[in-house]
């Protein structure tokens, strides 16, 4: 079995997440995760909120918090919401939080410095004389030196998506105090990314390391680092800012300056691992993962964070090559990232008051409806979005009818016909073309998973759960049970315990989705589900699942997806609609 080092994206612990982050980068992490441990593979799943930089510290002086006190309500609300969505963490740190963090991301710093591959240079960076302050970049807007759009940030234009110089920045305003700021001399360090790439970086990319072997990647992910790469440059690694990892203190001109939040952020995850093997009572457990080169290093990301889990923090793992116990770290193995996912038209906007609320979804529908509907509408190669119609029509014909129905109606009807029990089947359907469909979508299920394709994989479970709906109702056992004819009688018997066995094989394919259903369904399976829950096994690969135990005692049939009409629908457009309008928080 392999081993799999799995992380998501590190969410800013500035403000509530939505809906369009989770389909992007956490729940189809969580889905591939629950994937490979039923497989039986070895599996840590990293995270934690990003609790540095200037996004954090303008949003703690906008609500007059301290740093601390802003990132640790952010982290707090940002990890209910996973919970409600099931997301499960073997660590959910943060890099404020974390006691190893620190210390890592200043050894990661000084190992690049003392090789070379950190240089100081003393340049011009916007000051505010109204507050007396270096003003990194995202404290300034103004316009945008390659399209002229009038309210770029200081590092990235909205509009063009250029990453922005701060001194090129037209008509530069501060957004502390609304000054104009002067260019004032100061020292920074930046990271030789042109020299990592030459060192290493452009062979690992292009697949031609035998020692770091990847996965083609994804033409998206492929587009974007092939863009960053055509103008590489030497990217600064430091900030004037008050919150954040102190530069080391032994340099000269360290004082008052952090590490930039794009460098310690993705050593994150080694700090947040060292945690998790601290509180597993092995400390140096970490290694086991990050210097073991059977290690599948697998990166969930939004097409935003590209560029720095494919370019610039493989730059910096490559640097530190045998600087911690004399072992390389491992590079990334695969990063299957997502681009963006919208809401009814529109980009997720929280401040604009375009946004699901979380307590009132959660209130009224389903965790398990939200995570299949996800899957199935996930921005795996384009854009794409949420509408309430679409996650009605899922919740509905999909879930509630294709999946939740046959699940009732089989259990309801061995209630009736065979006492609750699991009847006698002479093997006579085993090998049913119908039931052969199945198998073949089952199969096919596993596969899209294997490879992070959560839209074709959902589909494949229902057109699983279709074939086994066209089962049930060619064989009309409702008929045959009224029958006098032994043979019928026999068909019957074995119609219903092939239904059953498929059903509990439903119940582990449908885990990753939705687990709280999968366990549901197990405890309306009763007996004929004992054990195995966990376990993908390989039925519905080609071999059809194994005969249930006759007479094994069957739980009680529930509805496992309460249905959404029509007008709570149009009440939750008109509501989103009313919030959007008003664009209030």
């Amino acid at each position: 079995m392999a081993k799999y080092l799995v992380t998501s994206a590190l969410p800013y612990a500035n403000g509530p997440i939505h809906f369009g982050h989770v389909a992007g980068a956490y729940l189809p992490a969580d889905i591939y995760v629950r994937y490979l441990r039923m497989r039986g593979h070895q599996v840590l799943y990293v995270c934690g909120t990003d609790e540095h930089g200037v996004a954090i510290t303008l949003r703690a002086e906008q609500e007059g918090l301290s740093y601390r006190e802003s990132v640790d309500r952010w982290h707090a609300e940002i990890k209910a919401l996973f919970d409600r969505f099931s997301i499960r963490f073997d660590v959910f740190s943060g890099t404020a939080r974390c006691r190893y963090h620190a210390e890592a991301s200043r050894r990661f710093f000084r190992v690049l410095l003392e090789r070379g591959w950190v240089t100081e240079r003393v340049e011009e960076q916007w000051y505010s004389e109204a507050s007396g302050r270096f003003l990194p970049d995202r404290y300034l807007q103004g316009t945008c030196p390659e399209c002229r759009h009038e309210t770029a940030r200081g590092d990235e234009c909205p509009s063009c998506g250029a990453w922005i110089d701060a001194r090129q920045l037209g008509d530069p305003v501060s957004l502390v105090d609304g000054s104009r700021p002067v260019l004032k001399e100061t020292k920074h360090w930046y990271l030789d990314l042109p020299g990592l790439r030459a060192a290493g970086l452009d062979r690992w990319l292009q697949g031609a390391d035998p020692e770091r072997p990847h996965l083609p990647w994804k033409p998206n992910v492929e587009g974007h680092v092939k863009a960053m790469l055509k103008d590489l440059q030497e990217r600064p690694i430091t900030r004037d800012l008050p919150w954040g990892v102190p530069v080391p203190e032994e340099l000269e001109g360290a004082e008052g300056k952090v590490l930039y939040v794009w460098f310690d952020a993705p050593i994150g995850y080694l700090s947040a691992t060292m945690e998790w093997a601290e509180d597993q009572g092995e400390p140096e457990a970490w290694r086991d993962w990050w210097q073991d080169r059977q290690t599948h290093l697998v990166h969930f990301i939004g097409k935003d964070n590209i560029a720095f889990h494919l370019v610039v923090f493989p730059a910096m793992l490559l640097g530190q090559e045998n600087a911690w116990d004399d072992r390389p770290f491992v590079l990334p193995y695969s990063v299957p990232a997502n681009e963006f996912y919208n809401l009814q038209g529109r980009k997720f906007s929280t401040s604009g008051g375009w946004y699901l609320d979380n307590e009132e979804f959660f209130s009224r529908y389903s965790a398990d409806a939200a995570r299949f509907h996800l899957a199935l509408t996930a921005p795996e190669t384009a854009d794409s979005e949420f509408t309430w119609e679409g996650f009605q029509a899922t919740n509905n014909s999909l879930l509630a009818d294709k999946l939740g129905n046959l699940a009732t109606r089989v259990i309801k009807f061995a209630a009736r016909r065979y006492d609750a029990a699991v009847p006698a089947s002479d093997g006579s359907l085993d090998r049913h073309p119908t039931l052969a469909e199945a198998d073949e979508r089952f199969a096919e299920t596993g596969d899209r998973l294997s490879r992070n394709e959560l839209p074709r994989a959902a589909r494949a479970l229902i057109a699983a759960c279709d074939s086994l709906n066209q089962f049930f109702d060619a064989l009309t056992p409702w008929k045959l049970a009224k029958s006098e004819d032994s043979a019928d009688l026999a068909l019957c018997g074995a119609c219903i315990e092939r239904c059953l066995a498929y059903l509990e094989l439903l119940s582990r394919r449908l885990r990753p989705f939705c687990p709280d259903s999968s366990d549901r369904l197990r405890v309306m399976l009763g007996q004929a589900a004992a054990g195995g829950g966990d376990l993908w096994g390989e039925e519905g690969a080609g071999q059809p699942p194994a005969h249930l135990p006759e007479g094994a005692a069957l739980g009680e049939a529930e509805v496992l997806f309460q249905k959404i009409d029509e007008e709570t629908v149009a009440n939750e457009l008109e509501r989103l609609a009313r919030r959007g309008g008003r664009g209030e928080e």
